[in-house]
């Protein structure tokens, strides 16, 4: 008899185990390639494999899990890695860029998404999910303004498409524009991807250094989702009065759980000076858990998704990847990150 458990397992079991043998052959050939990185064979082998042999419905459920709650896993082990030293290198000048970053992307998808001819329900949700988190802050973003599932589907498709694009161009710009600069390396990728697997992934394109940085700038831009959905809200309620804000505070909006995790570690590691080996356990296992996931994101791309979206999307998202990209590196020239 198969128990609750096992019922609730078992469809994760295929994905999972194809996305952790794309993992382990990545770290192998990393040995032979190691300029390339197990992160950038990952990703790379599981977009050639995802769209060719392994298109299974049954491995979806696997590698979802692998693409989204490892990858949890993995931020959070990232806080027993830094300390409030490793955050100080941000500086002032990390969120000045941050929250410049967020107006700049809220403002332009906003202007574009209107002259281009959309509602503002799905223009509020493009420019809160390219600015804030991708998927998560869409979904955090439809309820508050009362946006309708098809809606919500569509701008969640264009965001992942875009972001999966970035993921794969903007290591090419920072290497170019940054090539020894960690910091404006990880502050491009935090400050501009929308989802943070796509953080993840295209960081672990340039190093491990920048990743570890990188989480610190998106930290920054989902810590501001509560205000984001807020204005949002508010500004929705102007346009229809079936929208009513909500005074009392009954709408919680807290941060992922991921983003408390990395949190609370990273306390502890600065308060007590936790032991070398915390570290580098923590160090061990999130960068396994960020290859499984690097390996789940390339098995899912897929790139009919992209044929199928009409040309206004389309327009619409390389306008406002246009809007992100210029943005990040006109500021990152003009505050010395």
């Amino acid at each position: 008899m198969i128990t609750k458990m096992q019922k609730n397992y078992l469809p994760i079991l295929p994905g999972l185990g194809l996305s952790f043998i794309v993992a382990v052959i990545a770290k192998l050939l990393a040995l032979i390639f190691p300029t390339i990185g197990g992160a950038t064979i990952a990703i790379l082998m599981g977009i050639f494999l995802g769209n060719t042999y392994f298109k299974q419905p049954n491995l979806a459920v696997g590698t979802k899990f692998s693409e989204s709650r490892l990858l949890e896993y993995s931020v959070v082990l990232l806080g027993l890695t830094v300390t409030f030293q490793t955050i100080s290198e941000m500086g002032w000048k990390g969120v000045v860029y941050v929250l410049c970053m967020m107006t700049i992307v809220i403002s332009g998808t906003y202007w574009v998404g209107t002259k281009i001819g959309f509602g503002q329900k799905m223009t509020l949700m493009m420019a809160g999910g390219n600015a804030v988190c991708g998927s998560s802050a869409i979904g955090a973003i439809a309820p508050a303004i009362k946006a309708d599932d098809q809606e919500k589907g569509q701008i969640i498709t264009l965001v992942n498409l875009l972001g999966t694009v970035m993921m794969l161009v903007l290591p090419i710009i920072g290497v170019k524009f940054f090539a020894h600069d960690y910091l404006a390396q990880s502050a491009l990728m935090g400050g501009t991807l929308q989802s943070v697997g796509q953080v993840v992934a295209g960081a672990s394109l340039i190093s491990s250094k920048v990743v570890q940085y990188a989480m610190l700038f998106k930290i920054v831009r989902i810590l501001m989702l509560v205000v984001v959905v807020f204005l949002f809200e508010k500004i929705a309620a102007k346009n229809d009065a079936t929208i009513k804000t909500s005074k009392e505070g009954k709408r919680k909006m807290p941060i992922p759980w991921y983003v408390a995790g990395f949190l609370l570690l990273c306390i502890v590691n600065s308060s007590f000076g936790l032991p070398s080996v915390f570290n580098t356990t923590a160090h061990f296992l999130s960068t396994w858990f960020e290859t499984i996931a690097l390996a789940a994101i390339g098995l899912r791309l897929d790139f009919q998704k992209f044929r199928k979206e009409g040309p206004q999307f389309l327009a619409f998202g390389a306008a406002v990847g246009s809007i992100q990209t210029i943005a990040a590196l006109i500021l990152l020239s003009l505050l010395h990150l």
